[in-house]
Formats: C-alpha cells, structure tokens, sequence
C-alpha cells in the first residue's frame, strides 16, 4: 500500500489517504455498542473514560472501527461485534463542551476526537475472525485492555465491506 500517493487538500495538509481512498493507517477502539452509538450518532469518540493520550496517537485520515465486547458497560453477557466505523475528521483532540459524572472519582471534561462515522451495520466477530489479521495473534484480544490499539489498513477495509458501506 505504500506505493500508493497521498492525497492533500486544497490547504495542503496531509490527509493520511492514498489514492484509492484508503486510510494509511487505521485503529481500533474498544467501547460497549451503547457507547459506540452514541457517540458515532454525534459524531466523535472517546475513549479510556475521556483520557487525551490514546485519542492524541492519531491522524486526521486515519482509519477508525469500534469494537464493543458487551452490548452495555458491565454486562456480563458478551456482544463482540465490530460496531461502528469512521474516518478521523481532525487535526487534534478537543475537550468536550460538557462534563461527565464519574461516580466516585467526581467529574470530568473528556478529550474527544471528530469522526466522519459511515453509515453501516455491526459485524459480528464470529463472521470475520478467520480473514482479520488482528484475530490471527496469538492472545490478541489481551491487547484490547488498553481501549485502543493500531488496526492494519487491511482489515480496516476488510471491516467496512462486512460492515456494508
């Protein structure tokens, strides 16, 4: 894929795409499906309860799919879907106008990025394991602790065709 050219805006700035619209690099970010809605109904994310440093790791144009192991934070019962998927719209994380209740460690404002989310419908984990390059590590699923973690570009597409665009 990097053969391909980078395409720039009338701006000139980097728009981390090649030339067959492709982002040149994507992310995967876990979340519960509610919370996935939510916020692709809004058009950003958040993730690791608002914290700057992961959402600061990406580029306008790149890649991003929500993965939501449970359908509500907390369920015991297991959703694994990929959930939602979109394009970063910015240039940098930006603190949200509200703030949000975190019980009892008080309330915060969250740091958040924009997101061109697509119109698509959830893949099960199930019916696109077997072609993902993520699923095929060892242990990869350990790596989604960390709320976020680098998705190759391959199944990002792959997920936006199982997804439905």
């Amino acid at each position: 894929m990097n053969s391909h050219p980078t395409l720039f805006s009338t701006e000139g700035e980097d728009l981390s795409r090649n030339a067959s619209g492709s982002p040149g690099r994507a992310w995967l970010g876990v979340v519960s499906a509610e919370h996935a809605r939510h916020a692709s109904r809004h058009g950003w994310i958040q993730l690791n309860h608002g914290d700057r440093r992961n959402l600061a790791r990406m580029r306008r144009g790149d890649g991003f799919v929500f993965y939501s192991p449970t359908e509500r934070m907390g369920d015991r019962a297991r959703l694994r879907a990929f959930t939602a998927l979109g394009v970063i719209a910015d240039d940098e994380p930006h603190l949200a106008d509200e703030v949000m209740n975190m019980g009892a460690r008080g309330t915060v404002r969250p740091w958040r990025r924009t997101v061109d989310f697509e119109d698509v419908h959830a893949a099960d984990l199930r019916t696109v394991a077997a072609d993902l390059l993520l699923t095929q590590q060892p242990n990869w699923g350990y790596g989604l602790r960390f709320g976020l973690v680098p998705l190759a570009v391959e199944d990002f597409e792959l997920l936006r065709v199982a997804m439905g665009r």
